[in-house]
């Protein structure tokens, strides 16, 4: 499915957090990830607070929605299985938050630039990439 405007890239990226949101909440109750349950609630309560800004950019941002449309972007690469985190051992739970902290950096950073025209949203979303690709870091450390 195309993502042919402001509002449908504001849109799946409000996806991708509750998405990723979810998961880490069903990974901090997998009794097998107890060693990391601080980590996939602060996880999960960043997500959240990435929702409220994503809709904080749509509202204040609302004007520019229908101004200018975005050509060859699709949502497909950014698609990703997530289920199971309550019963997953903790290495496969790492391993797939490694792989949704990736793909939402990668969003981000396309999204950036498929609506640089609007610079402060542009901003916006690499701030958001910035953070996600600061939590794969996170993430990444954890395994070791």
């Amino acid at each position: 499915m195309p993502l042919e405007n402001f509002g449908s890239i504001l849109n799946f990226a409000e996806e991708i957090e509750r998405q990723d949101q979810a998961f880490y909440e069903a990974a901090a109750g997998n009794p097998a990830c107890t060693v990391f349950k601080q980590v996939f609630g602060d996880l999960a309560a960043e997500a959240a607070r990435n929702v409220k800004t994503i809709q904080r950019i749509r509202r204040e941002n609302v004007t520019e929605m229908i101004l200018e449309p975005i050509r060859d972007f699709i949502r497909s690469p950014f698609c990703e299985a997530c289920e199971g985190a309550v019963v997953l051992s903790a290495v496969e739970v790492l391993g797939i938050a490694r792989r949704l902290e990736g793909r939402a950096e990668r969003y981000y950073a396309e999204a950036s630039e498929k609506i640089k025209i609007l610079s402060e949203v542009s901003r916006s979303l690499k701030t958001l990439g910035k953070i996600r690709k600061a939590r794969l870091a996170k993430i990444s450390s954890l395994e070791k």
